[in-house]
């Protein structure tokens, strides 16, 4: 079937480097070919709905057509597993937030594009628990939980970007709760301008692309917390090895935000890729291939902007 139109690019050239979609087409080829049938991956992580999420959003990210296209049986069984680890009583995904979070957002992502009656409510309740949880949360947050009483910034992004993604689908997400999740990351910026994990000390790169991927997201681009968050990142994306992949899917979301830093920014990571990826076409990590995977092509979607997420 034919490609949808993308976004207009910014500046510069207006056509996706071949080298990215020779990479983009392999990672994808590797995806599909492991998946189980029940949806997940058998790889470290694979059957996580969070991975599976990040898998799926990695296959929409790249237009194919999600209903008939040569993907749709990966897109549909993935997402099956998702709908399948909510708990009905209180739209719970999974274990822990982290799995709700990214599990949430290719929910969000796919409703709207997916012919599947049930993402709609699945994805109201989903948020509908993010919410929930924040309410009760004293610091405006989330963290490993529902319940928690405590928070941190790697899990309280993927909330926030769950439910700004959801309420460009359409779900209604009242303005104070995303005021109160920028809040707690402007709390915890330290004054170098990097964010730390449960308190504004010990910043790292990975955190802090969240904290600006936030931000941006958020309206807060133009902020001095922005611009000192970005200046961080920028001088610190060295110093992300352990949590590379991790820190990448972050990274090129809050580089493509500033488009000069992006263009340069994303050269490189384009040269890293095509150098590390593996002949089967995945990549590895210390999270496994199947979440490095995701999250390398993930950062190289940019150059698509088929997802709404990814737009400016």
């Amino acid at each position: 079937s034919p490609r949808a139109g993308a976004q207009e690019i910014f500046s510069g050239s207006e056509t996706v480097p071949p080298e990215v979609e020779r990479m983009y087409l392999k990672g994808i080829k590797f995806l599909v070919s492991v998946q189980n049938k029940e949806g997940t991956w058998p790889n470290q992580y694979g059957n996580e709905p969070a991975v599976v999420g990040l898998c799926i959003l990695s296959i929409l990210a790249h237009g194919e057509d999600p209903n008939y296209g040569p993907y749709a049986r990966t897109v549909a069984r993935g997402l099956e597993f998702i709908l399948k680890s909510q708990r009905q009583d209180n739209g719970y995904i999974g274990t822990s937030m982290y799995n709700h979070g990214f599990a949430t957002l290719a929910l969000a992502e796919s409703y709207g594009v997916v012919q599947n009656p049930r993402l709609g409510a699945a994805l109201q309740k989903a948020v509908e628990l993010i919410l929930t949880s924040q309410t009760n949360n004293p610091f405006g947050a989330w963290r490993y939980s529902p319940e928690a009483s405590d928070a941190d910034t790697t899990v309280s992004g993927a909330q926030t970007v769950a439910l700004l993604a959801a309420r460009n689908a359409g779900i209604g997400v009242p303005e104070e709760a995303i005021t109160k999740a920028v809040r707690y990351f402007l709390e915890s910026q330290s004054p170098n301008g990097g964010i730390g994990y449960t308190g504004a000390d010990s910043p790292n790169a990975a955190r802090t692309a969240i904290g600006a991927l936030v931000l941006s997201l958020a309206k807060k681009q133009k902020t001095g917390a922005f611009t000192s968050a970005f200046s961080f990142l920028k001088s610190n994306s060295a110093n992300a090895d352990m949590y590379y992949h991790y820190y990448l899917y972050y990274a090129a979301q809050a580089y493509f935000r500033v488009p000069l830093a992006w263009e340069a920014w994303n050269r490189g990571n384009i040269q890293t890729l095509v150098e590390t990826q593996q002949s089967d076409g995945s990549w590895d990590g210390s999270f496994g291939p199947t979440f490095s995977t995701a999250a390398s092509l993930l950062s190289l979607a940019l150059n698509y902007r088929f997802l709404p997420i990814y737009e400016r």
